[in-house]
């Protein structure tokens, strides 16, 4: 995987909303409208966080006719394999097995 910026996924994932939208974009690639349905959003505020999520390079983007689906980026996707499902900036450690909080994902 190209290294990720660290201030970027930062940002990006600093973000509970958009920590929610990745996780479950880790379970299916997903439009905009199914995303804010999914997680009680306007479609407006989804795609707000999506861009973040993008520019940080964790979410690539599709567009079929007039909707966009999302989905984790391949190198992203690759480097979790890799790792058992952790992300490591040096700074800090965002484990994507486990909900907040601690719990382990059902």
């Amino acid at each position: 995987m190209k290294k990720l910026d660290c201030i970027s996924a930062l940002r990006a994932l600093g973000e509970e909303s958009r920590l929610r939208m990745l996780r479950l974009l880790m379970e299916s690639h997903r439009s905009v409208s199914e995303l804010a349905e999914l997680l009680g959003m306007t479609t407006y505020n989804v795609s707000k966080h999506l861009r973040v999520l993008r520019e940080a390079g964790l979410v690539d983007c599709e567009k079929h006719g007039q909707q966009r689906f999302y989905q984790v980026a391949k190198d992203f996707q690759s480097h979790l394999k890799a790792s058992g499902n952790t992300l490591d900036l040096g700074c800090c450690l965002f484990r994507f097995d486990q909900l907040p909080g601690g719990s382990e994902k059902a």
